[in-house]
């Protein structure tokens, strides 16, 4: 008779440790995990089931964890009774104590946290069966439970059983995917959610750098400028870009007749009206924008009206994908070139973003758009060359200036070990 209760208390041991391990092994569940993997696993499928009533699922395991750990303890003071004494009571209740915390306590949770998929969709089969033995039990105690809980104001029904990410916590997610996503994938992925994040200010092309036709040149210039474009359309202006009357796409320009009287009248009768947006326009904002006009070039103002810059569709996907590799087209974006030293010669006028990307840096990006305005603002002042500076623990060397502005630096992509944030 005392081995059968030796043997049941050990029994009921392994069942607090399966109760124990399938808590936190449920609890421990990647919900988002969790829906994909119930679409083609009958475990998964069940063990969602049972997390849309957590309070249900809880309530069977505490119960059955309880029933198990008390039973253990009765049956072992009797046995101990029976083979020590009164000190035996005493001795082996220390023993069950430190044997339940091991053996259904820290070990079933600790093997639960590490592996929940292996513990959790075992279990539950006897989950299932259980909660529907122990239902008119567990209901009555959710509500004895839900009842104090509306006492603090806690209201159970607004529970769920996941909470919607935020894009922050989406952007976390991937960056901490490791190597289960590609790193050209995760790069895309965290591009579009950086779109809502960064303005057309970030990817347009600075004023100066437009390439537009003036229509003040000789049609021979003007001629000349239409062979050699590797753009697909052009801002045509007179005198200055400000005075813009049009975009004109490129390839019509094949169609104009070999002998014409008035070449520059024709090309202003072939301009397509001019898409003005305000430089703090999101950059998700304004690839809608730019599908719902049907157009793929847009300018860009500032709150007084000013031109500053030009964006195209294929600069905001540049933001997501990339640099498209493509020979026959220069990039909107200033280049960068690697150093024997290690360092980088940079274009100043190259956005800080684009910087960051493609050295990977952590410059701020909340302020000035290019490095030679970032420089700027850091010094408060015009810097002169062979000045050398520190941002964000870079080491940058301006070399030269030109207008006002920094035009070529050196940045050392290797943060100094001595900065701190």
């Amino acid at each position: 008779m005392n081995i059968v209760l030796l043997i049941i208390i050990v029994l009921l041991v392994m069942i607090s440790g399966f109760f124990s391990g399938s808590e936190t092994g449920m609890m421990a569940l990647n919900r988002y995990r969790l829906r994909h993997l119930a679409k083609k696993s009958r475990a998964a499928k069940r063990a969602e089931h049972l997390l849309a009533r957590p309070d249900r699922v809880l309530g069977v395991i505490l119960i059955g964890n309880t029933f198990a750990n008390i039973l253990a303890s009765v049956l072992t003071t009797i046995l101990a009774g029976r083979w020590f004494g009164d000190f035996g009571v005493v001795m082996t209740t220390v023993v069950l104590t430190l044997f339940i915390l091991l053996f259904s306590e820290v070990l079933p949770k600790t093997l639960a946290a590490i592996r929940p998929e292996t513990f959790a969709f075992p279990a539950t089969i006897p989950l299932q069966v259980l909660q529907a033995l122990f239902y008119p039990l567990v209901f009555v105690l959710n509500m004895i439970v839900n009842a104090i809980l509306s006492l603090f104001g806690v209201n159970v029904k607004d529970r769920k059983m996941m909470d919607p990410l935020t894009s922050d916590e989406l952007r976390s997610v991937v960056r901490a995917s490791g190597k289960s996503l590609n790193g050209s994938h995760k790069n895309m992925l965290l591009g579009v959610l950086d779109l809502e994040h960064a303005t057309v200010q970030d990817a347009m092309v600075p004023r100066q750098n437009i390439m537009g036709i003036d229509l003040d040149d000789p049609w021979s210039k003007i001629f000349k400028q239409l062979q050699a474009s590797s753009y697909s359309k052009l801002p045509v202006y007179r005198d200055s870009i400000d005075h813009v009357l049009g975009i004109f796409h490129v390839r019509k320009a094949i169609n104009f007749p070999e002998k014409c009287k008035d070449p520059v009248a024709m090309l202003e009768s072939l301009l397509e009206r001019p898409y003005f947006i305000p430089e703090t326009s999101s950059l998700q904002q304004q690839l809608i924008q730019f599908q719902r006009h049907s157009t793929h070039v847009a300018l860009v103002v500032d709150e007084y009206g000013d031109i500053q810059g030009l964006v195209t569709v294929q600069d905001i996907l540049e933001e997501i994908v990339g640099e498209f590799t493509d020979f026959s087209q220069p990039s909107a974006h200033a280049h960068t070139r690697e150093m024997k030293d290690g360092s980088t010669l940079v274009d100043a006028s190259m956005t800080i973003r684009d910087l960051n990307r493609d050295l990977n840096l952590n410059l701020p990006t909340d302020g000035p758009k290019t490095l030679s305005g970032l420089i700027v603002e850091y010094l408060e002042a015009i810097p002169t060359p062979m000045t050398s500076i520190k941002i964000r623990g870079y080491p940058i060397e301006i070399l030269a200036v030109k207008g006002n502005a920094v035009r070529k630096a050196k940045i050392d992509a290797r943060i100094d070990q001595h900065y701190e944030e």
